[in-house]
């Protein structure tokens, strides 16, 4: 019985999300011109109808995916080269529901520019929040420097370089949209955590064989 017994338990770990798990959007799924990503990789679809794996995490509709197209190409050296994902407005966050821990990790090509047009050296413009659609406190900022043209030429963004940032807690949404349509992103990094009903669930299946498992001794 103890064998059987621990073959279940096996099973129903398998069939429930591990404790976390590291997960990488790099919006090939999604290729288009400015489509918003929506529900691409939360078991939905993105505004043209195109879906990718269900990693649990959704964006506003001014997230948006960027693919060259023959007008372009509008950028270049992309880790992911089939599609790059952008913010059109200041509203453009993503939504991880189950939340994710440790930090935050992508690529990046920024333009960022002063009012004058000048190059500005930094600017903030990555946000993480502990709540849904940039609520609750803000556990993280990333700071990002104007690289996009630098040391290259062919298109308007050129280079993309990697940057992370750490923070305690768990986070639940990230803001994109500070630096509105001058920088694109790729390869976004997470681990995320289990949704708690989740985890209840398999403790309550491994409850429920333990119990069997008592009845059955006596």
């Amino acid at each position: 019985m103890k064998m059987i017994l621990s073959a279940a338990a096996l099973s129903l770990s398998a069939a429930v999300p591990a404790f976390a798990a590291d997960v990488t959007l790099d919006f090939e799924a999604t290729p288009g011109f400015i489509n918003s990503i929506l529900d691409a990789y939360n078991g939905g679809t993105d505004s043209l109808g195109q879906s990718g794996p269900n990693y649990g995490v959704s964006f506003t509709d001014a997230v948006v995916g960027l693919s060259n197209d023959a007008l372009g190409p509008y950028y270049l050296n992309a880790p992911s080269p089939l599609t790059t994902m952008a913010a059109y407005d200041a509203s453009a966050v993503m939504n991880v529901a189950s939340g994710f821990a440790g930090g935050l990790k992508f690529f990046y090509s920024s333009l960022s520019t002063q009012p004058n047009g000048a190059l500005e050296t930094q600017q903030d413009v990555v946000k993480i929040y502990s709540g849904l659609n940039a609520t609750g406190s803000l556990l993280a900022t990333v700071s990002l420097f104007s690289n996009g043209q630098l040391g290259c030429s062919g298109a308007q963004f050129c280079r993309f370089d990697q940057t992370s940032v750490q923070f305690a807690g768990i986070a639940k949404s990230v803001s994109f949209g500070a630096n509105a349509q001058t920088v694109l992103y790729d390869n976004i990094s997470i681990t995320t955590v289990p949704e708690p009903t989740s985890i209840t669930m398999m403790l309550a299946g491994v409850s429920v064989l333990g119990f069997l498992a008592s009845r059955r001794r006596g």
